[in-house]
């Protein structure tokens, strides 16, 4: 959008109506991305070869719903913070509330495990590599998110960012549930996640030069 367009819109009332480009193409794009992700995790990685059997178990579903409910929230966040003056009520606690609850949920499990083996919850077999490789299946998701947001009117450009960082991470572990070994609540809470914040942190980085306007 160009900053003369936005000055006429802002000076023609508080309700800010940016023109968006056509909802198919952008849904278009993050679907790419999304499919390019799980083509690297199948190809580069391999889908777990139990996966039909540990797909209708309790704590793989946790996993999965648990980063699709932040990829939700996160959908919010950048919607939001593509327009010029939106509020952002509630979204802290949208994206805090799964974290919170997967936490929790954590600490369930450990406190009610023998504490010689709470290290392997926490640790799992994977913890070196896992939050890199999210990160790095993100990298699509970001890219498109990015191009997204820049043709409409971001004006927080290092947290909206951020929020699409922290986003395209959330969406790359939904895909790499289906490579990804560990199902402990411990380990996704934090593994998991840190995989999002480091796309996160990138985003708000690079936010103020890559969507400026």
């Amino acid at each position: 959008m160009k900053t003369e367009a936005l000055i006429k819109l802002l000076a023609a009332g508080p309700e800010v109506s940016v023109p968006a480009p056509p909802v198919w193409r952008n849904t278009l794009l993050i679907v790419a991305a999304v499919l390019l992700s799980t083509m690297l995790t199948m190809t580069l990685l391999g889908l777990r070869q139990d996966l039909v059997t540990v797909a209708t178990q309790p704590t793989f579903l946790l996993k999965v719903v648990f980063a699709a409910a932040l990829v939700l929230s996160g959908k919010i966040a950048i919607t939001r913070l593509s327009r010029p003056g939106a509020s952002l009520g509630m979204l802290p606690v949208l994206i805090a509330m799964p974290i919170l609850i997967m936490a929790g949920m954590a600490l369930l499990t450990l406190t009610s495990t023998a504490p010689a083996q709470r290290a392997a919850l926490f640790w799992g077999d994977t913890w070196q590599s896992c939050a890199f490789i999210i990160a790095g299946l993100s990298l699509p998701i970001f890219a498109a998110i990015l191009i997204v947001m820049r043709e409409l009117a971001p004006t927080r450009l290092r947290l909206a960012g951020a929020a699409a960082g922290f986003t395209a991470g959330a969406a790359a572990a939904v895909v790499y549930c289906l490579h990804c070994p560990e199902i402990a609540a411990p380990f996704v809470a934090f593994w998991y996640v840190l995989g999002m914040v480091i796309p996160a942190g990138l985003g708000a980085l690079i936010g103020p030069r890559v969507l400026r306007w």
